[in-house]
C-alpha cells in the first residue's frame, strides 16, 4: 500500500530561536558532542541534526571563550575548520555531564512535539472497504470481522479482540495499524523544561528515509527539513506479558540523567497492542485503572523525576488482543471505554483449507485437497478438536522441518501429517481420547498469527 504523507514536514529552523531551544542549552550539547573527539564544523553540526549555519556563531563564541580550538582545516570556510575541545573546554563539558549526559539531535520543545500530533491527528483520513480489503489480502480473514475491523479503525478508538488461541488476533492487531498507513515524524528527543526525553526508538520505529535507516547522515546544508525529527511509518507497537506498569511512565537514568519515552507514548500516531492481555504480572484492574483517563480524554499525563507533571497527546489506538472473556477481565465502567468488541473465532472447514492452500503456496510446496481432508479426517473429527487458523502453518513447518531431517524435498504425504500431528497435538495418535477443553487444548503457539 502506497505511503501517504498525513502531516507536513517540520520546517528547518531558520535561527536559533527557531528550534525552541534556549542557546544555552545548545551549546552545552555543542561541547558535549565535541568530548568525543575533533571533528569538523559539518559532523558536529550534522550529529546534533543543525544546519550548520545556526552553530558557527556558537563555534566562534566558545573559541574566544577558549573552551574550543581549530587544529586545521578539510577545505575552505568555517564549516570545514576540525574543531577540538581545550583543557578548559573538556573541564566545562564534564560540568555539562553533570547536568545530563545526552549527547544527540538536538531535542526539540514539548509544544512542538504536541502540535505535530495534533496536526498528524487532524489530518487523518479514513479507511473505506477496498482499502481494509487490500490491507488484509494476505490473510484469509471471515468478510463479517472486516466489516467490524473497518469502522474500529476509522474511530481510532480502543478494541478488543478476543476468542480462543491461534486464530491471528496478534497479525489482525498489526494489520489495523498498517492499513492506516502513511508516514509520520518523530522527534529524536523531546525538551520538557531542560529535560531531555528520548522518543525515536530504532527498534520499534521503521525509518522512511534511507539515510536515517543505514545511519548514514544526509547533507545538512541541503536538509529540505528539520532533521530533529525522523520520518517513519505509522508505528505498531506490541506488548505482551512482560508489560509492567513502569513501562507506561518516563524512564529515568540515575547515572546518565535524561529519560525514555514510555512505550505508548511511542506509539502515538499508530497502534499500540496489548498481546495476550490479563497474563501480565500485574493485575488488569491495574493496567485498566492506569488508562481509564487517557482512553476517555486522548491525552495522558506524565511526571518528571522532579516530581513536575506535563501533559502529552495519547493519539493511540489500543488492542487488547485476550483469549479470555473480557467480562472477567474488566467492569463496566471500562468495557465501556472500549466501544468495538470483536470476537475472532475458529474459521470454517473452507477457510482452514484456504490457509492450508495459502501456506502450501508460500513454502512453494504442492497443495493437495486430498490432504486437508485426511487431516481433518484423522486428527480432528475424532477428538473434536477445533479448528485453528495457526495449525495449518504450524503442521507445515513440521512437515518441512521432518523433510529437511530425512534429505528430501519437502512434500505432503499421510505419514508425515501423521508424525507432525503427533508432536503437535498432545492426543493425536490415540483413538479413544476424550475430547479436550479449549482451556486445556492451548497449543505451543497461541500467539501464531495466520500467516
Amino acid at each position: 500500500m502506497a505511503t501517504e504523507n498525513l502531516a507536513p514536514a517540520p520546517p528547518v529552523p531558520a535561527s536559533l530561536e527557531a528550534t525552541g531551544i534556549g542557546v544555552d542549552q545548545i551549546e552545552q550539547l555543542l561541547i558535549k558532542t565535541l568530548h568525543a573527539g575533533e571533528a569538523n564544523g559539518v559532523a558536529v553540526a550534522d550529529k546534533m541534526r543543525l544546519p550548520f549555519t545556526l552553530i558557527e556563531p556558537i563555534l566562534e563564541r566558545v573559541r574566544n571563550e577558549r573552551l574550543v580550538e581549530v587544529k586545521g582545516s578539510t577545505g575552505s570556510g568555517a564549516a570545514s575548520y576540525r574543531y577540538a575541545l581545550t583543557d578548559a573546554g573538556r573541564a566545562r563539558a564534564d560540568q555539562y555531564f553533570s547536568i545530563n549526559r545526552y549527547v544527540g539531535p538536538l531535542p526539540v520543545p514539548l509544544a512542538a512535539y504536541i502540535a505535530a500530533i495534533n496536526a498528524l491527528t487532524a489530518a487523518r483520513g479514513y479507511l473505506d472497504r477496498d482499502r481494509l480489503t487490500q490491507g488484509f489480502s494476505h490473510l484469509i480473514i471471515k468478510n463479517d470481522l472486516l466489516e467490524q475491523l473497518g469502522p474500529a479503525v476509522n474511530a481510532n478508538k480502543a478494541v478488543f479482540l478476543y476468542g480462543p488461541p491461534g486464530n491471528g488476533k496478534t497479525v489482525i492487531a498489526e494489520g489495523m495499524g498498517r492499513t492506516v498507513g502513511g508516514d509520520m515524524y518523530m522527534p529524536h528527543a523531546v525538551d520538557v523544561d531542560g529535560s531531555t526525553i528520548t522518543m525515536y526508538d530504532p527498534i520499534v520505529h521503521r525509518p522512511l528515509d534511507a539515510a536515517e535507516e543505514d545511519g548514514t547522515s544526509l547533507v545538512v546544508t541541503n536538509a529540505q527539513r528539520d532533521r530533529r525529527w525522523v520520518r517513519i511509518g505509522r508505528p505498531v507497537v506490541m506488548v505482551g506479558g512482560e508489560l509492567t506498569l513502569d513501562m507506561l511512565d518516563l524512564t529515568f537514568n540515575p547515572i546518565s540523567k535524561f529519560y525514555e519515552a514510555p512505550i505508548h507514548l511511542k506509539a502515538n500516531g499508530g497502534v499500540f497492542l496489548v498481546d495476550d492481555f490479563g497474563r501480565q504480572r500485574m493485575r488488569p484492574e491495574d493496567l485498566l485503572n492506569r488508562w481509564i483517563v487517557p482512553l476517555e480524554s486522548r491525552f495522558d499525563y506524565l511526571t518528571l523525576h522532579t516530581g513536575k507533571k506535563f501533559q502529552v497527546p495519547f493519539d493511540v489506538l489500543v488492542v487488547f488482543a485476550t483469549n479470555l472473556n473480557p467480562e472477567t477481565l474488566a467492569d463496566e465502567a471500562f468495557l465501556r471505554r472500549i466501544p468495538y468488541k470483536i470476537p475472532v473465532g475458529d474459521p470454517s472447514v473452507e477457510e482452514f483449507t484456504r490457509i492450508f492452500e495459502m501456506n502450501c503456496r508460500r513454502r512453494k510446496m504442492r497443495f493437495h485437497q486430498v490432504m486437508v481432508a485426511y487431516l481433518l479426517r484423522r486428527h480432528y473429527e475424532p477428538f473434536g478438536r477445533a479448528l485453528r487458523a495457526c495449525h495449518p502453518r504450524d503442521l507445515l513447518d513440521q512437515v518441512t522441518a521432518l523433510c529437511r531431517y530425512r534429505g528430501v524435498e519437502p512434500l505432503i504425504t499421510r505419514d508425515l501429517l501423521d508424525a507432525a500431528c503427533a508432536s503437535y497435538f498432545i492426543d493425536s495418535m490415540g483413538t479413544t481420547a476424550p475430547a479436550i477443553s479449549p482451556a486445556a487444548r492451548k497449543p505451543a503457539s497461541s500467539r501464531a498469527e495466520v500467516h
